[in-house]
Parts: structure tokens; sequence; C-alpha cells
């Protein structure tokens, strides 16, 4: 039969044992080293108690009166009783300078000999030992009586063994019992220590902690998506490698403040936000991140987890999906103008008119194929013109004219390979649908109560115009773009590309702050200014090493 398998214990429950035999260790430790110190003490009291004794009979006057008298024991036994029994020793003996005692406790011990050691005595000194005698083994002390020079007597004074161990014994009992007491509470206190630990590692063993710590370890660095985590006091207590990477925070963020970190104000809001946000979209200099944030309550705020979802590439198939769609819609325009063109030429051939059908086709070929080679004769880079040509045909048929302004000019091969052409794309893009939105709004924008009709006509031109500059020269890729509408006012310069900031309401304002960061990400610059017909005009530098590379310069 085979026995199932127990779970070790758990890392409380063994450091639970492991202190409790420690401080079993401790307390039986102390109460032996005071056992031991209290039996030296008390042995050193007793032997200083009957040195006392001993010496103040010694140097009694009628002590030595009584031993010029014929009968010493006489007078001698019932004062050294006396003393005995005052000072509560075992024994007081007074004897001659040949050990024989004129003093005993037992009166039939008297005149029998000392059994001890006296010679030293004799020689004048005082002495202590522990001697095994009649009463059984005690420690006593010896001392010359004198009698002018002379040595005329000894005493001895002591008490037992048994007493001095009777009186350990009663020190040991209530050592015993404040050990018993110390012992008691130390296991209260490691009890409720090790019942909140075991609440915290949720009864989890040694091998299960660090098992699960390898686990924690694996994933943090496997998963794809960034992840912080936050204390109660608002710093980074864990980040895996994807949200550094995402946030940008050096390798010594941890234990920091999310304040410090010098990230983007609505960023740094959402982080520090007490409430959950789910799915919100943030920029940093480089990156466009989905934030999802979570509070960790467990009576009481301890921290936030944070989720980072990098939606970079996915923002910019999404603008390059648009822009694929605004060519699909133009292709489907000009499809359309095309047939009606072609029942035109149709119907003035079917008219007899076949002069005024070459005509009429000729010349909309030819403003068609206008700006098809301007656009293909000054801008080699494929990407732009593609970009350019698709961005007319969108403008026209919101009534606005695309220009290429003269001084355009990028050859072929002028732009790196490092240059990603999805930068091209989003900032050229967006730069030009911006200034779409504001020309065509401009001229079609209500006349201003109040206004007398030439007023009305100089607020507004005739004409709907976007002009745009592609120049690579001089070692820097310039972009402008200025339109003739209502501009921007000068407060507002820094503001346009802060995410958010539409004149359009809300869920707009996302293409220039998609732009400042393409820009950034390339080392770059971007500035705005009143152009030349009164609108809006962006300028787009992007810096080229000599080698054709792009080079990573901060913005400034």
């Amino acid at each position: 039969m085979r026995l199932p398998r127990t779970r070790p214990r758990s890392l409380a429950g063994q450091l639970f044992a492991m202190q409790v035999v420690l401080v079993a260790a401790v307390v039986a430790g102390c109460a032996f080293f005071a056992y031991v110190s209290g039996r030296d003490q008390a042995e050193e009291t007793a032997t200083r108690q009957v040195r006392a004794v001993a010496v103040a009979i010694a140097d009694s006057p009628s002590v030595r009166e009584a031993i010029r008298t014929p009968d010493p024991s006489a007078v001698l036994q019932p004062y050294a009783e006396r003393v005995r029994e005052d000072t509560r020793i075992a024994f007081v003996t007074i004897m001659d300078p040949h050990r024989i005692r004129w003093t005993h406790p037992v009166a039939d011990r008297i005149g029998e000999p000392f059994l001890g050691h006296t010679a030293r005595a004799l020689r004048g000194e005082t002495f202590s030992e522990t001697y095994t005698g009649t009463l059984g083994p005690s420690i006593r002390v010896v001392t010359p009586v004198r009698d002018g020079g002379r040595i005329v007597g000894l005493v001895s004074a002591g008490i037992t063994v048994d007493r001095v161990s009777s009186q350990v014994r009663a020190q040991l009992r209530a050592l015993g019992l404040a050990a018993g007491a110390a012992l008691v509470l130390g296991g209260l206190g490691t009890y409720v220590v090790n019942a909140r630990l075991r609440r915290h590692t949720h009864g989890m063993n040694a091998a299960e902690l660090s098992r699960m710590h390898d686990y924690h370890e694996a994933t943090l660095h496997a998963v794809r998506e960034g992840l912080l985590m936050l204390d109660g006091q608002r710093r980074i207590a864990l980040v895996n490698d994807a949200g550094r990477e995402l946030l940008g925070l050096a390798p010594g963020s941890v234990g920091r403040r999310v304040a410090d970190l010098d990230l983007p104000a609505p960023l740094t809001g959402a982080l520090l936000a007490s409430e959950e946000r789910v799915d919100e979209v943030h920029l940093t200099a480089d990156r466009v991140i989905v934030v999802n944030t979570r509070p960790v309550v467990g009576g009481e705020r301890r921290g936030t987890v944070v989720t980072l979802r990098d939606h970079t590439e996915l923002q910019a198939l999404s603008g390059e999906l648009d822009s694929e769609r605004g060519f699909t819609q133009a292709l489907r325009s000009q499809a359309h103008e095309a047939a009606n063109r072609l029942h035109t030429v149709v119907s003035l051939i079917e008219l007899g008119r076949a002069e005024e059908a070459v005509g009429f086709a000729t010349a909309e070929l030819e403003l068609a194929q206008a700006l098809t080679d301007r656009v293909v004769g000054a801008v080699a880079e494929p990407v732009l013109a593609a970009l350019l040509l698709g961005k007319a045909a969108q403008a026209n048929e919101r009534g606005v004219e695309l220009v290429l302004a003269d001084d355009s000019l990028i050859d072929d091969g002028a732009l790196p390979g490092t240059l990603p052409g999805r930068d091209l794309v989003t900032v050229l893009g967006n730069l030009i649908d911006n200034a779409v939105d504001a020309a065509s709004e401009a001229v079609t924008a209500p006349a201003v109560p109040g206004t007398v009709p030439e007023q009305r006509t100089a607020r507004r031109p005739a004409r709907a115009r976007v002009t745009v500059t592609a120049l690579a020269d001089d070692g820097e890729l310039l972009l402008r773009v200025a339109d003739n509408g209502a501009g921007v006012e000068p407060g507002d310069a820094d503001e346009v590309f802060r995410r958010g900031w539409s004149t359009h309401g809300a869920g707009r304002g996302l293409g220039l702050a998609l732009v400042r960061q393409a820009v950034h990400r390339n080392g770059g610059s971007v500035t705005l200014e009143r152009g030349p017909e009164g609108g809006a005009e962006f300028t787009v530098r992007l810096p080229l090493d000599r080698d054709g590379d792009v080079r990573k310069e901060p913005v400034r």
C-alpha cells in the first residue's frame, strides 16, 4: 500500500518551529547562567558572612578575657551559641592553639579536636575553606585570636553547604517561574508573528515560494506587454523589460516616484489616478501606448498594477489605412467623373462634333497629366510621390487645390533607407489632411453676422489652396505644408501638438501629436508659423548625415 505524499511544512510553520527552539535554547541558557551566577554569589555571600562573624568574635575583648580563665568553655559556650543563633550560621567554634574545642553547637563535642585546617591561622592569617566536619560539608572561615603579640586561640565560623544550596534552590524556583513566563511570552509572540507571515505567504513552503519566484521572473521577461507595479507611495515596485522600453526608463528606475520620471503629464496623471483606467491611449516622445490601470486594495490602498501595450505600429497602420480609404474614395469619384467625361465625349461624337470632342478630351487629359508630371518630376521618392498624388485627388474632391512648390526637389536615392517610409507618410499625410481641412473650412465658413459683403469677401479666400514643399538639400529633408485657411492663434502654437487639441470637438487631435512623435523619433524638429497666405505653415526638418543616415538628435 502506497502512503500518501505529505506536503512539506509551510515556511511560516518552519520558522515558527525554529523560533520556538531558539527561544527555548536562549531561555534555558539564560536560566543556567543565572543559576551558576546565583550559586557563586550565594557561596560568596556566605563566606563574607561567616568571615565577619569570625573576625568580630576574635577581636572581642570578652573572648580574650575568657581565654585567660581556667575554664574558658564556661564563658565562651553560651556566648558562641548566642552569636550563632543571632547570625543564623551553622556553627561558631572557639579553640585553643592546639585545636581543642572550647565551644561547639553540640555540647558533647567540646574538648574534642577541631576537624579542619588551622596552620595558616596559626601563622596569623584569616582564610576560608570548604571542609566536611562533624556537621557535614560546610563553608568555614578560621581566624586567630591575639592577646598582645601572642596567638592565644582560634575562631572558626561556618555555614553548611546544604543551607547555601537551599537558598540557591529557592532562587532557582523563582528563576524557573521567570524563565517559564519568558518562554510562554516568547512562544506567543513568535506565534503571532508567524501567523501574520502565514497570511502573507498564503501558507506556502520555501520550495513553493522559490518556484513561484522563478516563474515570476520568467513571466516578467517573457511577456511582450509592459507591466508596471506601483506601491502605495506611487513608487515603482516592479517593471519588466517591455515596460522599461515603452516608457524609456533607465535600468535603476525601481524605487523612483512616478512623478519624477519625466513622463508626459497626461500619462503621469493616468498612472497616479486612484480610479481604474481602461484602454486609454497616451503618447510618449516616441511611442503610442495603451494604458490600463487597476488599484490593488486590501483594506487599504496597496498600489497599482499597470499594463502597457505598444500601439505605435498599429496607429501608423491605421493612418495608412485611412489614407488608402481616402485614395479609394478619390478613385471612385474620379472614376465617376471619368465616366461622365467619357459620356460627354461620346455624345459630342454622336452629334457630329468630333473636333469639339477631341478638344474636350485633350484638355482634361492635359490637366490631369500636368500635376502627375510635376510631382513625379520633382519628387523621385516613390512613397512621397504616391502620397502627394493621392492627397491631391482627395483635396480636389473637397474643392481644395493642392500645389507643389516650385523649389521642391528630392532626387532618387536622396533619402536613406534608415528613414522609415511609414514615418514620412505619418508626417506629411497628417499635415496635408489638417491643411486641407483648414483651407476648405475657411472657404465654406458662414459669413459673420453684422459684416458688409466686402468684409465677408475679405475674410474668405476665393479658392482653397494648400502648398507643399518637399526638398532634400544641405544634409536635411525639408517638408513644409502651408494653407490659406484661418490659421492658428499664436498662443496655441505649442498646444496644437498636444494630444486631444482640436477645433473639431472630442475624439480628434491625434494627428499633429503623431507628427511630432515621428519627427522626434527621427531626430528632427517641427515648427508652426503664419503662412504667406495668412493660414498656418508647418515646417519639418529631418537631419541627414553625409552617408544618408538619419542623425538621432533630440528635438529642441
